[in-house]
């Protein structure tokens, strides 16, 4: 794995607006998508991190199913509200579909890739990774190749779903430029699978008693949300989405693995697995440098690097009511002193492809750029 210095397209930001419609390529005025860097693998490497991402989607399905069979206890140390149980059991049971989701790992090229946390119910970062840097790939590297098939297993997974003949909204919250250009890409994919779409606005669905109604009373049977389940359980409306007169996408189930005590339930289930970190649910739990994460944080906020009950370095931000996790640090690599995480998608539970993200710090954010990649 090499971080390669190259020269920008000189028109990107024109090319990547009018051509794509990527519109968030900057944010305060520094590059979010940064062309003045990429990031080049081996096909071993590449084969390595498909195949751990694999695994660990995996072992994920594997800890929803042993939660759902233990019930009330599992639910508890993930501090899922009680009201949320029945809809969990619910879509587990029947199978309810899901879409996708992004690991983020450790990986440095020699060592095998580590789970630091699962993005799996409302992964951002995915128009770039699918769209944007294959645009990328095929104007300046047209020789390589790239682990990308996230364009054309959405669509074929969006076939999958049996929702021929009723119409898919797809919602995120207003004024939000990442979440609405993610929410319709993703609009985008059904489309080409063939799917009637319309997009609505989060607070704009209603409700009329009975069932979810759009801004013309037309009645919602199927939602794509790109909004936490976790903040749906604790509004109003959320008891209306958690009855299942919706089918709602990402399903219910989903729950269990969107927050990070999941990832010391999977060390719990996996002791010493080489694809995980190992991370428990109390302070002192794990040995040495450890990292504190709250359970439902967002955006690399709330984290703390601790070691011997110190606090090295950490982030502001409004998490942690929950509780937190407490997972071994493992120091990132370092090139020419940036700091990637890699970003390793799914798409119906199979491996799809990667997005790197890197920062000046060891903690990545949402002002982290979004560095391309290519193997040969």
């Amino acid at each position: 794995m090499q971080r390669l210095a190259t020269t920008p397209r000189p028109d990107w930001r024109e090319h990547v607006e009018r051509d794509l419609g990527f519109v968030f390529h900057t944010i305060d005025g520094a590059p979010y998508w940064d062309e003045t860097c990429c990031y080049s693998f081996t096909a071993a490497q590449v084969d390595e991190l498909e195949a751990a991402t694999g695994e660990l989607e995996q072992m994920a399905l594997d800890l929803v199913g042993r939660v759902v069979g233990a019930g009330e206890s599992a639910y508890e140390r993930l501090h899922i509200p009680p009201q949320a149980w029945p809809a969990i059991d619910g879509s587990w049971k029947a199978g309810e579909k899901n879409l996708y989701g992004r690991f983020d790992l450790h990986y440095d090229g020699k060592g095998p890739p580590r789970l630091l946390e699962y993005n799996a119910d409302t992964p951002t970062a995915l128009f770039e990774a699918a769209v944007v840097q294959w645009d990328w790939l095929e104007a300046l590297w047209p020789g390589r190749d790239q682990f990308n098939s996230l364009h054309e297993r959405l669509i074929e997974a969006w076939k999958q779903f049996g929702l021929e003949g009723t119409r898919v909204y797809f919602a995120a919250v207003k004024n939000h430029t990442e979440d609405g250009s993610t929410v319709e890409y993703l609009r985008d994919t059904a489309v080409q699978a063939g799917l009637d779409t319309a997009r609505i606005a989060m607070e704009d669905l209603g409700w009329d008693g009975q069932g979810f109604l759009d801004l013309d009373n037309g009645r919602i049977e199927t939602l794509f949300k790109l909004y936490p389940w976790e903040w749906i359980v604790g509004e109003e409306f959320g008891q209306h989405l958690l009855s299942g007169v919706a089918r709602v996408i990402e399903p219910a189930w989903k729950m269990v693995l969107s927050n990070k005590a999941a990832l010391a339930l999977l060390w719990e289930m996996a002791p010493g697995h080489p694809n995980l970190l190992p991370t428990a649910l109390e302070p002192g739990g794990i040995e040495g440098k450890v990292v504190r994460k709250p359970i439902f944080g967002r955006e690399g906020a709330n984290v703390q690097v601790m070691e011997a009950n110190r606090v090295i370095e950490e982030t502001p931000g409004g998490y942690g009511a929950e509780g937190f996790v407490y997972q071994a640090h493992a120091p990132l690599p370092e090139l020419d002193g940036n700091y990637p995480v890699i970003g390793a998608w799914v798409v119906a539970s199979q491996p799809a492809g990667i997005g790197i993200r890197e920062d000046k710090t060891a903690i990545t954010s949402n002002t982290s750029r979004f560095v391309p990649h290519f193997f040969e």
